[in-house]
This record gives structure tokens, C-alpha cells and sequence, in this order.
């Protein structure tokens, strides 16, 4: 198969049967083999109904239903682990990507040997003052963490090849930061393309300005996930053999310093009325703490278990 093209949606029933006419068009004039996988995240309108509709018209769309809305990675996540094309592409339901783009994406991914090409939305339709200028604020400090370099990291379109998709782990809100993943699990050719961004037609954006502040908080998780997620010793440990290590030689010099005094004739304190005491007992709790949850991270690694993030409530034509 030529192409697995995943759809996550939420509450889209306008733009559905306008969207899938045109994925057809291209496919047909291409004459692409492919597979149509649209996930519905829990929407609230005919959304399902359209996709039942659908699959029945056309064998090439098949369709998961959740249960609830879990969000946008969770919906990568599941159409990830059904597509079965040679390249994956991903694309929003909202008509604001254009299914003309998927033939040179393919051809970049096929032909050119890119592992994953990104979308990048140069000329937006979005306002500037609550989009916009966030976003290029937001992509600055990706491209800054990472080390990817791509202009547009939130664009839904992209095209991967199967064996990415298929060796990275999309959780939580990383959506955004799937290049990133692709990066840090040896992936590294990753391109980027100017593509159309269209005005949306239907409905209204379901992201407000809080997934630009998610998406700071997820990408100062990915930058420690992709330094210290396998090792968390190395930070956690290290950090805290010095705050103990500082600790420890402030009482030494405390207990040496106590002694000579006295043994000298010297006025002495109490041990507890000297300020560097506390900051002593102060630095060898830290550190027996940072060491703790350095050694527990390790623990929880080798221990865990692959948890079931969404439920799924339907599937039809797989």
C-alpha cells in the first residue's frame, strides 16, 4: 500500500464529506493505493455517523471511534499502530490542509529519501496577535531545545516513512514534538516543505492560547526525556552526591572547627547556633533526596508496563 493517511478530529461533521472527496480526487488521479484512517477523539456531533457513511461508500476509509476525548497524540498514537502504507502522511480534518500537498510529500519521503517531511504554513490565515506571534515565539525555542530545524513544528501535515512511525512513542501532548521524537530514536533526515494553509471553513479552532503554554511545559519535558529519560541517575544522582558531598564537608569543617576551638581555649557556640549547620543538614537532605529520586527513576524504568492511554469504543473496515 502506497499510503496510510491519518485523520484526527474532533466534532468536524461539516467538513468531513468535503474533506474525504478531495483525498479521493488526488488518490485517484495519482492512482495511489491507500488507506483513509480517521480517528475520532469523543466529538459530540455526527462526526462518527459521517465516517460509518463513508466507510461503507469507500473500503479505503476506515475509522476508530474513542470512547472520550484524549486528545490529539493519543489519536496519532492509535491511527499509528493500524497504518499499513509505505508513507503515513498526517493532516487535520478542518479543510485548513490541503490534500494537494500529499503527492510531493510522498515524493519527498519515497523518492528522497527523507525519514519525515514536515509541513510549514508560511503564510497563515490565523490572527496574528493570538496566534501568529505565539507560534513563531513557540517554534523559536523548539528549534533552540532540540536542535530539529524546522519553521513550523505545531503543522498537522506531515509525511513519514512507515518504520518511523511505527518506532516512536507519541503520549501525553507531543504531537507537536513528533520531529523531536523521530531525532532522538536515530531518525535523522528530516525535511520541510512549504505548504498551503487554507482559512477555516467550518466550525471553530478547538486550540486556544493554553496549548502554546502546554507546549513550553511538553518541551522542557522532551528536552529532559531526550538528556536524562533513559538515565535519570546521571542527573538526579549526580546532583545529589554533591549536595551531599557540600553537605558533608561543611559539618566536617564545622565538628573540626568545634574542636579546635575548644582544645585551644578559644569562646565556642553551640553547634546548632552556627548558621553553617543548617545550611550543612540542609544540603545532605537535599542530596539524599535528589539521589533517592534518582535511584526510584531507575526503578520505575525497568519496571514499567505499557499502559493503556485511550479506549477505544468502535473501529470499523479494519
Amino acid at each position: 500500500m502506497n499510503l496510510s493517511i491519518i485523520i484526527p478530529l474532533l466534532n468536524e461533521q461539516e467538513s468531513l464529506p468535503e474533506l474525504h472527496q478531495w483525498i479521493v480526487k488526488v488518490m485517484t488521479t495519482h492512482n495511489y493505493s491507500y488507506e483513509v484512517i480517521f480517528i475520532d477523539d469523543g466529538s459530540s456531533d455526527e462526526s462518527w455517523q459521517i465516517i460509518e457513511q463513508l466507510s461503507k461508500e469507500n473500503q479505503n476509509v476506515k475509522g476508530i471511534r474513542f470512547l472520550t476525548n484524549f486528545g490529539k497524540s493519543q489519536a496519532l498514537h492509535a491511527g499509528f499502530a493500524k497504518a499499513k502504507g509505505d508513507v503515513i502522511i498526517t493532516m487535520d480534518a478542518d479543510l485548513q490542509d490541503s490534500p494537494e500537498e500529499i503527492p510531493d510529500l510522498y515524493n519527498m519521503v519515497l523518492n528522497q529519501n527523507y525519514d519525515l517531511v514536515s509541513g510549514w504554513k508560511k503564510k497563515r490565515y490565523d490572527s496574528v496577535v493570538g496566534k501568529n506571534l505565539p507560534s513563531k515565539l513557540f517554534n523559536w525555542a523548539a528549534r533552540k531545545t532540540s536542535g530539529v530545524k524546522l519553521n513550523d513544528f505545531n503543522c498537522g501535515l506531515k509525511a513519514y516513512k512507515n518504520i518511523v512511525i511505527k518506532n516512536i512513542e507519541v503520549s501525553g501532548e507531543m504531537h507537536r514534538y513528533i520531529p523531536v521524537l523521530a531525532k532522538n530514536a536515530g531518525f535523522g533526515k528530516i525535511g520541510e516543505k512549504i505548504v498551503i494553509h487554507q482559512a477555516r471553513k467550518y466550525g471553530e479552532s478547538k486550540f486556544g492560547m493554553s496549548r502554546f503554554i502546554n507546549g513550553f511545559l511538553d518541551l522542557i519535558t522532551i528536552w529532559f526525556l531526550s538528556k536524562y529519560g533513559k538515565r535519570p541517575m546521571h542527573l538526579f544522582g549526580a546532583g545529589g552526591v554533591l549536595m551531599f558531598l557540600i553537605g558533608f564537608i561543611s559539618t566536617g569543617f564545622i565538628i573540626i572547627l568545634k574542636l579546635v576551638k575548644l582544645y585551644s581555649g578559644f569562646h565556642t557556640v553551640l553547634v546548632t547556633e552556627n548558621p553553617l549547620f543548617y545550611i550543612a543538614l540542609t544540603a545532605m537532605i537535599i542530596g539524599s533526596q535528589l539521589f533517592l529520586a534518582g535511584f526510584l527513576g531507575e526503578i520505575i524504568l525497568r519496571t514499567k508496563n505499557n499502559e493503556e492511554r485511550y479506549k477505544i469504543s468502535k473501529e470499523v473496515n479494519f
